[in-house]
C-alpha cells in the first residue's frame, strides 16, 4: 500500500524503475534469438531510455522510440530494447484519444511486418506476424481500458463532490428558511407576551388604589408570562446556536394550549369566548396545530394593540368533514380598530403559516364593526386524513 501510494505521488520513481528492469533483462541475459553485441546493447538503452517521459509526454516518447527502432532496422541490429514500443504504445493508449491510438497501433503494425520480412525465414513469417500483432493489439486495448476505467473513476468523483455541494447547499437552504420560521416564531412570542405584560401592568396600575388583590395577580401573571417569553426565547435563540435534536427541544403548542393562551388574554383585560364544534376524525398534524395555534395568537394579540378599552373577542374552531375553519372576531371601542390591507409582519407571517397548508387567511373589518381574522384549512392536501 505503501509502496503504490509512493509511486502514485512520484510516477518518475515507477518509470526508472521499469527502464532499469528493462536493461537488465536486455543487457544481462544475452544469448537466445538475439546476438549479444556493442551495438544490440548500444540500441536497447536507446529503446529504453525514451520511457523515462512516456507519462508526461507520451506521443514524443512512443515517436522517438519509433523512430529508434526504424533506425535500427536500417542497421540491421536486433536487440531486446523493441519491447519498449509495446510499452510506449500502451502510455499513448492511456493518456490520448482513440484517434492517437489508432495512428500508433498502425506504425508499430508497419514496424512488425518490416521486422518479420527481414529476419524472420521461411513459413515463420506468419506466426511471427499474428504474435507480434497480437502483443501490440492487447498493449492497445489494455491501455485503452485503463484510460476509459480512469475517466471514469474521474467521472464518479466529480459526481460525488457535486452531490456533496448540491447536499451542502440544500442544508444551507434549509438552515436559512429554519432561521425565517423562527423569526416569525420569536415575532409572534414577542409581540404577543410583550402585549399582555402591558396589558397587565396598566391595569395593575389602575387597580393599585382601589382593588390591590386585583393588581397583585395581575402583576403575578405579568411576571408568569414574561418568564414564558424568555424561556421561548430562550429555545429558539438555542436552536440557532447549536444543532440540537429535535426530540430534546420543548414541545410546541398546539390545540390543547388554545385555552391557557385564552386564559392569559382574559387577564390581561380582553373578554375572550371560546366555540369549539365537530370534532376532527383523526389528530391533527403538530404542524398544522402550531400554525393554528399561532394564528389565533397573533390575532388576539392585535385585539390587545389595537381594539382599545372595552373590547372584547370570539374564538370559534369548527372541525369539518374536509376542512378546519378558525375564527376570531373582535368588537372594537372605535372605527378602524386595525392597520387595513397587508400591512404589518403579524398579517403576512399568518398567511405564510397558512400557505405552507394550503390554507388561505381573510383579515378585514367586522360585519358589525371590530376586526376578523378567518383561516381555513383543506384538511386532504395538508395531509389530516378526512
Amino acid at each position: 500500500m505503501r509502496l503504490a501510494t509512493l509511486l502514485r505521488r512520484h510516477p518518475l520513481i515507477g518509470d526508472a524503475a521499469l527502464v532499469a528492469g528493462l536493461l537488465a533483462v536486455g543487457l544481462l541475459s544475452g544469448g537466445g534469438d538475439i546476438p549479444d553485441s556493442g551495438a544490440s546493447r548500444a540500441f536497447t538503452i536507446a529503446l529504453a531510455l525514451p520511457l523515462l517521459v512516456r507519462r508526461r509526454r507520451p506521443v514524443l516518447a512512443f515517436a522517438a522510440i519509433a523512430a529508434i527502432a526504424f533506425i535500427q532496422w536500417l542497421c540491421d541490429v536486433r536487440a531486446f530494447g523493441d519491447a519498449a514500443l509495446l510499452i510506449a504504445l500502451y502510455s499513448v493508449a492511456v493518456a490520448e484519444p482513440t484517434r492517437t491510438t489508432v495512428a500508433a497501433v498502425g506504425v508499430v503494425e508497419a514496424g512488425i511486418l518490416l521486422a518479420v520480412l527481414r529476419w524472420s525465414e521461411g513459413p515463420g513469417h506468419l506466426y511471427a506476424f499474428v504474435g507480434l500483432s497480437g502483443l501490440a493489439t492487447a498493449a492497445a486495448v489494455f491501455g485503452t481500458s485503463t484510460r476509459n476505467r480512469r475517466a471514469l473513476l474521474i467521472s464518479l468523483h466529480e459526481r460525488a463532490e457535486r452531490l456533496e455541494r448540491e447536499r451542502d447547499q440544500q442544508g444551507r437552504l434549509a438552515a436559512a428558511a429554519e432561521r425565517a420560521r423562527i423569526a416569525r416564531e420569536m415575532h409572534d412570542v414577542i409581540a404577543h407576551n410583550v402585549s399582555v405584560m402591558i396589558a397587565l401592568a396598566d391595569g395593575a396600575t389602575y387597580a393599585m388604589e382601589h382593588e390591590p388583590e386585583r393588581a397583585e395577580h395581575a402583576m403575578r401573571t405579568a411576571s408568569r408570562t414574561g418568564r414564558q417569553a424568555l424561556t421561548e426565547m430562550r429555545r429558539l435563540l438555542g436552536v440557532l446556536r447549536e444543532d440540537h435534536d429535535p426530540a430534546q427541544l420543548a414541545p410546541q403548542p398546539g390545540l390543547r394550549e388554545l385555552d391557557e393562551l385564552l386564559q392569559d388574554v382574559r387577564t390581561a383585560g380582553l373578554p375572550v369566548s371560546y366555540e369549539v364544534s365537530g370534532s376532527p376524525e383523526a389528530p391533527l398534524p403538530p404542524g398544522l396545530q402550531l400554525a393554528v395555534y399561532r394564528i389565533v395568537q397573533e390575532a388576539l394579540t392585535n385585539t390587545l394593540k389595537h381594539a382599545g378599552p372595552g373590547a372584547s373577542a370570539r374564538l370559534r374552531v369548527h372541525h369539518g368533514p374536509e376542512a378546519i375553519e378558525v375564527e376570531v372576531v373582535d368588537t372594537a371601542d372605535g372605527p378602524a380598530p386595525h392597520p387595513p390591507g397587508d400591512s404589518g409582519a403579524g398579517l403576512r407571517g399568518m398567511r405564510e403559516r397558512a400557505a405552507v397548508y394550503e390554507g388561505l387567511v381573510e383579515a378585514g373589518p367586522g360585519r358589525d364593526g371590530g376586526w376578523q381574522v378567518r383561516l381555513t384549512v383543506p384538511l386532504l392536501r395538508s395531509g389530516a386524513p378526512v
